[in-house]
């Protein structure tokens, strides 16, 4: 039997991953070059130490290059998202039940029952202009603000429970200019539906520390989170499409911080939706993963994370997915969450793909001077009159 030679203590510490005492801090230990040995911290910030290295290893090779057929390129990419989402098809009946109709001034205020999976029947919130349809409608999709008790009603006035009516006036006051986003705009001539995501509001009972635990059991289950909560989203524009009172062809997708990357996101994937507003969630990826950035926490990370999309696709690469449909970004210069060199870069690569289609005029782009994470009243103004060019006549 032949005998293996030890070497000394030196060499046998670092097989063990032990750094031994080195002459000078950060020096490499001797016999090793610089960049051949992690050393004690591998860990900073919640990122490895060799994160640079995996962001510069990200060419997103699936991305719109410019050459070729851009339906084509439609096709594979969208294809290659929906794969990822980790969600099979999902053909069961919405069979759709209003438990609650109640007239308002030039509207109906609804509460539905249906089935956006075939596991999940749940309550939605909508509103119908009176008069003749079909109307154009919009989908509202809530934000992430780790507030729980309230999904749906963030984005429509909650008329059936006054300790939901308190938390969402509340909600609103702080973040859009003490508007309901779907009472506007059904004054406007919109039916919406709101939805509750996973989590929220009647589907509640999640915490901020228990959103990893929910993403990694859906994770060991073959599931995703993130890809749930796309695909509840592509039925629920499913729903609108299929509704009497709503225009098919007419439907807008509209959202705010979270619920602004669900509205291009859902855009990216359904033909149903034909212009979007999103506000407050653009970057791009490489961006966005950087020392300090909210997104470094986990939590709430993991309702926008599709494992291995990065390797294919970056952030504006998927929204961009939806041209040459309209759609409107909007960025406040002061959101700490996204900085302004991501919210440009991601501007520039939305703006190639559009414009390479002669679409630029469908695309709108704005970072707001003086402003953070808000969605106020002039920003809707001009998101609603954007609706409008595209959307107000059949």
């Amino acid at each position: 039997m032949k005998r293996r030679a030890f070497v000394a203590l030196p060499a046998v510490a670092l097989a063990a991953g032990q750094l031994p005492a080195s002459p000078a801090a950060g020096a490499p230990p001797a016999g090793l070059s610089a960049g051949t040995f992690e050393g004690p911290s591998v860990v900073t910030g919640n990122m490895p130490v060799f994160a640079e290295q995996l962001k510069a290893e990200l060419d997103f090779p699936l991305a719109w290059t410019g050459r070729g057929s851009f339906p084509a390129w439609q096709r594979r990419a969208r294809a290659k998202f929906r794969e990822l989402l980790l969600q099979p098809e999902d053909r069961t009946a919405f069979d759709v039940e209003i438990i609650d109709e109640q007239p308002r001034d030039g509207y109906r205020q609804r509460q539905v029952l249906f089935n956006v999976t075939r596991h999940s029947r749940v309550r939605a919130l909508m509103l119908v202009p009176d008069g003749p349809g079909p109307h154009p409608a919009a989908l509202l999709l809530h934000d992430h603000g780790s507030k729980f008790d309230i999904g749906k009603e963030k984005l429509i006035e909650p008329w059936y429970d006054e300790t939901r009516l308190a938390s969402a006036r509340a909600w609103i006051e702080t973040l859009f200019s003490a508007r309901f986003l779907g009472n506007t705009l059904v004054e406007r001539g919109y039916a919406v539906l709101a939805v509750d995501s996973l989590g929220w509001g009647d589907r509640g009972g999640l915490t901020y520390e228990g959103q990893q635990a929910l993403a990694s059991n859906l994770y060991n289950m073959g599931s995703s989170l993130a890809g749930l909560l796309a695909y509840e989203d592509m039925r629920a524009a499913a729903l609108l499409a299929a509704l009497p009172e709503v225009d098919s062809r007419r439907i807008a997708a509209i959202g705010f911080s979270m619920g602004g990357y669900r509205a291009w996101q859902v855009a990216a994937l359904s033909r149903h939706i034909a212009a979007t507003v999103s506000v407050c969630w653009m970057t791009g990826l490489k961006e966005m993963m950087v020392t300090g950035n909210n997104t470094l926490r986990g939590g709430s990370a993991f309702h926008m994370l599709h494992p291995g999309l990065a390797q294919f696709l970056d952030i504006p690469d998927v929204a961009s997915i939806a041209a040459p449909r309209p759609m409107m970004v909007f960025n406040g210069e002061l959101d700490k969450l996204f900085s302004v060199e991501g919210v440009e870069v991601a501007y520039r690569k939305m703006r190639a793909v559009w414009e390479s289609q002669r679409a630029g005029d469908r695309l709108t782009t704005k970072l707001w001077t003086g402003l953070g994470h808000t969605f106020n009243a002039e920003m809707q103004d001009e998101a609603f009159a954007f609706l409008d060019r595209w959307l107000a006549r059949p």
